[in-house]
């Protein structure tokens, strides 16, 4: 059986700029790691689903993960591909980053966590990180980068 791995995910979006952020500290068999990244002329929802994907890129086929995050875009994906899979209200946009989501949460037992932005946890150092990657995408455009090994030995992991 796969170890376990927890991951805090978070994610930042500015409206009126249409620019987005995330980032994700791992922890998988001991091993912490982190990446962010972000994009221009994005929504929401494309944020959102763009984040989970790259948070559970690279696991074990079966890895029970528990998922911890304040963005309630982020908690709702899981809910929603229920309920497109049950036929109510299957997503209309962004339905590249939507099969990407299934895919990847079908290779996985999923557990979510609403977890608050506390100082000092590893949801405030995500958010600190997805705050960064919204501002540096809205001046630089799409991009996406590891979190350095000493920044991660701060997330409170």
């Amino acid at each position: 059986m796969p170890a376990s791995v927890r991951i805090w995910l978070e994610v930042a979006h500015h409206a009126g700029f249409r620019a987005g952020g995330w980032a994700f500290v791992r922890r998988n068999a001991g091993e912490v790691s982190g990446i962010a990244g972000g994009a221009r002329a994005i929504d929401l929802e494309r944020t959102s689903l763009a984040a989970l994907a790259a948070a559970l890129a690279g696991l074990a086929q079966g890895a029970s993960v528990e998922l911890q995050s304040a963005s309630p875009s982020v908690l709702a994906i899981p809910g929603r591909i229920a309920a497109a899979e049950a036929g109510e209200n299957p997503p209309t946009e962004n339905l590249d980053l939507w099969a990407q989501a299934v895919s990847a949460l079908r290779r996985v037992r999923l557990v979510t966590r609403r977890s608050e932005i506390a100082p000092g946890a590893p949801t405030a150092f995500a958010a600190a990180w997805a705050d960064f990657a919204r501002d540096r995408a809205k001046d630089k455009g799409a991009f996406t980068a590891v979190i350095p090994k000493p920044n991660l030995a701060k997330a409170g992991v």
